[in-house]
């Protein structure tokens, strides 16, 4: 029995290392989730820009995603004017079809009944614009703030596992298993 206390206690009480300890020091740079969120909120993109100068070097930047952002905000509003237009344009006609108006040419072959499903989809299509550029404008929000969050993310090789025996009472015994990510 002291045998086993013996190996338990000195033998298995040892250290693991995957790499060797760095002495130097990284200094880190404090980048604040919180500011890239409050950017990309009222600037769509400056939040991508701000963790683009704040990644450090050899680590992927940001900055490509801001066309992209645009160009959705930039889609979804195109959509969302040329609907609303249309529907305005529908609604028109049909005003005009009940109170003996204009008529424009272009909505002749339609009678009232479908200027009004045509009103109707074009209000749909108008509805789901405004709800793209919301989800566009969200998304370039939350990954500013997941971004930043990631910009003094630990990615070193540096990682380590503390192998030491532990007594759980009751004449039970085993191993515990310290990892250091840093």
């Amino acid at each position: 029995m002291r045998l086993v206390l013996f190996i338990v206690f000195f033998i298995l009480n040892c250290n693991v290392f995957a790499q060797s300890i760095q002495t130097k020091v990284d200094s880190v740079k404090v980048h604040s989730p919180r500011t890239a969120t409050l950017l990309s909120t009222f600037i769509p993109g400056a939040g991508q820009i701000y963790n683009h100068i704040a990644m450090p070097k050899g680590r992927k930047k940001a900055f490509w995603k801001v066309p992209l952002i645009y160009a959705g905000l930039g889609i979804t509003t195109y959509y969302f004017i040329q609907n609303q237009t249309l529907q305005n344009d529908l609604k028109t006609e049909y005003y005009n079809r009940k109170n003996g108006g204009t008529l424009d040419a272009q909505w002749a072959q339609y009678d009232d009944y479908s200027i009004i499903l045509l009103q109707d989809q074009y209000a749909g299509r108008r509805d789901l614009s405004i709800l793209g550029i919301g989800l566009v404008y969200a998304l370039q929000i939350v990954d500013a703030n997941i971004e930043a969050s990631f910009v003094n993310f630990d990615i070193s090789k540096d990682l380590s596992m503390h192998i030491e025996p532990t007594y759980f009472g009751s004449n039970a015994y085993g191993l515990k298993f310290n990892f250091k990510i840093r």
